[in-house]
């Protein structure tokens, strides 16, 4: 019997694992990577896509810490393309189509010439624990593989259950046997679990599909890479199009919903809100005469193409039927049937922010274990975990992200104090402070934190520097600068539809103007820094917005001041006095690390708050503790 021991084990190679596993063996410790299927190492088993509103600022922020996602995206990029740009400049975000083989090359590439990095092919049964601490993993084949950590990874492998019609099998992925015995060993071991729900569309044969009946989605000119990392320039190699239901879809749909194992209640899980089934869009929205079909071309050397928008789990005659009804999609052939799958999910409230469980030390979730959907999201949990469980083998301080830092902070901070009871997705409108926390300068605020961690290169490291110099520059060059009204300058706001000048006026307070970008700046004055794109950007937002982004840094403040009036980890709710039932119930539950994260748990009411404020200062400084903590008792 193989008994290996290593630093950290990784149970799953999907995006959350590769991810973990790779920040644990680039920070020195020696890694395990367990998986049931080398081949399928990195596959994007949906959407052949990185990114989206909400998740390309996740894969940003991932990119900047130490992760690859964002590196790989550029490279097996085949369209590119920036969504939001009609809308405010917070809520921007990257999409790229990708071809999914190459990438999913890539990714093992990455992992296999990783140094510290092991990888094996191995079902996992269980996890091994002594002493309610995590020491290792049993396989299937009675293998056991001994770690001073354990992350567990499994995507929708956990007892998953495909079904199209009334057909339902064991699968975590169509053609891949499920991992039930890791799910009954969770179970065992103490964790609630639940059952979430999620698909994917039917594959066409893009050969078959009339692409003059439908409209063409080109990819940027010129196309932005994800990376800020990547120097050469990406290329769109690929066109994307857009049709649409008609009522006759609706009608197949509705007719086949006797068929629907979604709703003759056959599935239990709980579906996905936002990336609804063709059936729930036709019943629950039956106003709607159309709904958006994005063919996606799942890569280059593929005549493969993903239908974006038409998720189902109906019998594969109806599939046909519905997609027939389409324009442009009449006689396509279908390559692979849509279907619905149910895995089990453990409460993410049983984890602190580090992605550490509760219940065992030194076991960690991350991905879809933790009720959340998408490779994004997935992703960025991957890294959190596996960035915790090297810093607990190297005896260093817990890492951890707030709301204010980004919206990898946001996710977990969502996930282990509010919970969720259906899968989780990231949008820009979870984001309070989504004004700060942009795209374009999550490197400014995040990069030195990977710097320090040890995972982003020194060479990247001195890029942020000299951005972030160029970007303080460009700003005082401003506060500087006036400009002079002229016959000249006062013809070209005209031009812009702004006001001409009267009095000399400095270049800051002209670019305050909504009309006018920083090109118009320089193109009034004599001579303007020559910066890229990149900081041009920059600038505006932070000069055009100055006064939202001071007001939205009061409030970070405010935050991080309650962030730091800390709660014991063993303080017993019970003993306070004027808490309700429910409220003890669920702060014994959450068990939160601050004052902040209590306020944040659903149903914890002001007074709640104040209640515990006054027991963690103490009675006699009651006046001084509602003082500094604005708490107000109603």
């Amino acid at each position: 019997m193989r008994r290996e021991k290593y630093d950290c084990i990784v149970v799953g190679a999907g995006h959350a694992g590769c991810e973990a596993a790779l920040a644990c063996a680039r920070l020195g410790c020696s890694t395990l990577i367990l998986t049931q299927n080398l081949d399928t190492i990195g596959l994007m088993s949906c959407n052949p896509a990185v990114g989206g509103i909400g998740k390309g600022q996740l894969v940003k922020e991932l990119d900047v810490l130490g992760g690859i996602m964002a590196q790989l995206t550029d490279r097996a990029g085949i369209h590119f393309r920036q969504l939001n740009t009609s809308k405010g400049r917070a809520v921007r975000s990257s999409r790229v189509q990708v071809d999914r083989q190459l990438y999913r090359q890539l990714l093992r590439a990455e992992l296999e010439k990783t140094a510290n990095l092991t990888i094996y092919h191995r079902l996992v049964t269980r996890v091994l624990v002594r002493n309610k601490t995590a020491i290792g993993v049993e396989t299937e084949l009675g293998d056991r593989f001994y770690g001073k950590t354990v992350i567990i990874a499994p995507g929708t492998f956990l007892s998953g259950l495909v079904h199209i019609g009334f057909v339902n099998f064991p699968a975590g992925r169509l053609g891949e046997a499920p991992a039930n015995q890791l799910s009954e060993n969770l179970r065992a071991l103490g964790f609630r679990l639940g059952r979430f729900k999620t698909g994917t569309p039917p594959r066409l044969d893009i050969r078959t599909v009339d692409l003059k009946k439908i409209q063409v989605q080109p990819g940027d000119e010129p196309p932005h890479p994800f990376s800020f990392w990547t120097t050469s320039p990406p290329a769109n190699q690929a066109l994307c199009y857009i049709t649409y239901t008609t009522p006759k879809t609706h009608q197949i749909v509705k007719t086949g919903l006797k068929s629907s194992p979604l709703y003759t209640g056959i599935i239990k899980g709980r579906g996905v809100r936002y990336c609804p089934s063709i059936e729930d869009k036709v019943v629950k929205f039956p106003e709607r005469e159309r709904h958006h079909i994005f063919i996606e071309p799942e890569g280059r050397n593929t005549i493969e193409c993903y239908p974006n928008g038409i998720s189902t789990s109906l019998p594969i005659e109806i599939q046909e039927k519905m997609v027939h009804s389409i324009p442009g999609l009449e006689h396509c052939r279908l390559m692979r049937p849509g279907y619905a799958i149910e895995h089990d999910y453990a409460d993410p409230t049983q984890l602190y922010p580090t992605l550490e469980t509760r219940l065992i030390k030194n076991l960690y979730f991350a991905g879809q274990i933790n009720g959340t959907t998408g490779y994004e999201e997935a992703a960025v949990q991957g890294l959190i975990a596996g960035i915790s469980a090297a810093r607990r083998v190297k005896e260093k301080t817990p890492f951890v992200l707030t709301r204010a830092d980004g919206y990898i902070g946001v996710l977990i901070d969502d996930l282990i104090t509010r919970g969720t009871d259906e899968p989780y997705r990231m949008f820009t409108a979870r984001v309070e402070y989504r004004l700060l926390l942009r795209e374009d300068n999550a490197d400014l605020r995040l990069g030195p934190k990977g710097y320090e961690i040890g995972l982003l290169a020194e060479e990247h490291y001195r890029k942020i520097k000299e951005k972030q110099k160029m970007f303080q520059e460009t700003v005082a060059w401003l506060k500087k600068t006036a400009v002079k009204p002229s016959p000249r300058i006062n013809r070209f706001l005209k031009s812009k539809n702004t006001t001409p000048l009267k009095e000399a006026t400095l270049a800051i307070e002209l670019l305050r103007r909504p009309e006018l970008t920083w090109q118009d700046i320089a193109t009034m004055v004599p001579v303007a820094p020559p910066i890229p794109e990149s900081i041009q950007d920059l600038v505006e937002v932070e000069v055009k917005y100055e006064g939202y982004i001071n007001r939205t840094r009061r409030q970070i403040a405010e935050l991080n001041r309650l962030e730091n009036i800390h709660i014991p980890a063993t303080i017993d709710y019970n003993l306070i006095p004027g808490l309700s039932t429910e409220a003890k119930e669920k702060l014994n539950r959450i068990r939160p690390r601050s004052l902040a994260q209590a306020q944040r748990i659903p149903g914890i009411t002001p007074s709640a708050i104040f209640a515990l404020t006054v027991f963690l200062e103490g009675k006699n400084e009651f006046n001084s503790t509602a003082c500094r903590t604005g708490i107000v008792l109603p």
